[in-house]
């Protein structure tokens, strides 16, 4: 296949990753400057985003229909169009849990484990730049490994947000209410990690 053609996923994999960044740094405005009456403006902006993410997936399917030989094997390509949109789809899923579960206030170690995502996506980005070149790159290992040790963090501030609100909120709303958005916090870290997993197995089948 043209050089043009090969590039063309690995190009549309980096800008789904763009995607799912901006949608993490929405969150993040979002949430540091936290007013309930803009929330629905806000939503409006992160669906856009997610929007615009689905829309390059799309054409990522249509392309893939289309071509009979593909750089890397087509379920390869499947799996990190999909894993790179369920980052963007469930950092949105975050910013709906806080509205419809009528969040007044932000609990600052929301935003610690918020913090560590926004570096999981930047992680990921920087893994999306190097995955053309994944046969010849010298920092694509390092880029999948900072994701694995991002998700771990995560996993870790995941536990101790939960163990705080249950020892200090005594709302049963407000702790169910919680509970759900630090567990989709925690599905953003495991998206980002099932990107850097799908790109390990790439390489381990085309070494």
């Amino acid at each position: 296949m043209s050089k043009k053609q090969e590039s063309y996923y690995f190009q549309n994999f980096i800008e789904c990753a763009k995607y799912a960044y901006q949608a993490a740094c929405l969150l993040k405005e979002t949430m540091n400057q936290f007013n309930v009456d803009s929330l629905q403006q806000k939503m409006d902006e992160m669906h856009k985003v997610e929007h615009a993410a689905d829309l390059k997936k799309h054409d990522l399917l249509n392309t893939l229909v289309k071509d009979f030989i593909t750089p890397i094997e087509r379920e390869d390509i499947l799996q990190v169009s999909q894993n790179l949109d369920d980052m963007t789809d469930k950092i949105e899923d975050v910013l709906i849990k806080i509205y419809y579960n009528r969040i007044t206030v932000i609990r600052p170690d929301a935003l610690k484990l918020l913090d560590v995502i926004i570096r999981c996506c930047e992680a990921v980005q920087k893994l999306m730049t190097e995955f053309a070149d994944f046969k010849r790159s010298k920092q694509i290992h390092d880029h999948i490994v900072c994701i694995n040790t991002l998700e771990e963090d995560a996993d870790k501030l995941f536990i101790a947000c939960m163990y705080d609100l249950h020892d200090t909120c005594k709302d049963p709303l407000e702790v169910i209410g919680w509970r759900e958005i630090y567990i989709y916090l925690e599905k953003c870290a495991d998206a980002c990690e099932h990107v850097a997993d799908i790109v390990e197995s790439v390489i381990m089948k085309n070494l």
